[in-house]
């Protein structure tokens, strides 16, 4: 079964903002991390959302989108503690999309191509907008290892810059993939790429 599993970063502490943004609403009304998990959703078999403990009201949010929620007891040890949780709850899927649920404006187009470039056999998939690299990123399972070992605040940078020649680049007119909320100010759409 070539079962690709979106994973949803959604267990950092928002310190640059000022406190728990993921929650915060967009112009649109919809809080940051709902948005980001129902476009994620829209490319993906499923979604599996972690969270850091004490999230109660964004894991319902998240579960009540469609989500799997995990709460990961180490996610102060940063980004890639959270992603390799991720990664070791979802031991039978073929591939997966790492997601930041702080970034609601990729285009459920941009991750759909994405996804389609693993199950196409790409073994790394990522978008770009313009020359510039974003999110989601995609990994095969033949990547599971790499990724079940990371630890810390790194994230899969390091995983991605050991197989640079097994990357697919996916062309995309979506500067959504660029997009992340670490400020108050992030959140009007008005906020240029340069």
């Amino acid at each position: 079964m070539n079962s690709i599993v979106g994973i949803l970063l959604a267990a950092g502490s928002g310190k640059r903002f000022g406190g728990d943004k993921l929650m915060q609403t967009l112009p649109n009304g919809e809080p940051i991390a709902v948005m980001a998990c129902r476009h994620l959703l829209a490319g993906t078999d499923e979604v599996l959302a972690v969270v850091r403990p004490g999230c109660g009201l964004l894991a319902e949010r998240l579960q009540a989108e469609g989500a799997i929620v995990e709460v990961c007891e180490h996610a102060d040890r940063g980004m890639g503690s959270s992603l390799a949780y991720g990664i070791k709850a979802s031991p039978k899927a073929s591939g997966w999309l790492i997601a930041l649920a702080d970034m609601p404006w990729i285009e459920p187009a941009s991750i759909c191509s994405v996804a389609d470039a693993l199950r196409s056999g790409a073994v790394i998939a990522a978008p770009s907008f313009h020359g510039r690299r974003g999110h989601p990123v995609g990994f095969s399972g033949q990547l599971r290892d790499e990724l079940a070992a990371l630890n810390g605040d790194v994230g899969a940078r390091t995983v991605i810059q050991s197989h640079l020649d097994r990357l697919h680049i996916v062309e995309c007119d979506d500067r959504g993939i660029l997009r992340d909320v670490d400020y108050p100010d992030d959140l009007t759409l008005s906020k240029k790429i340069s």
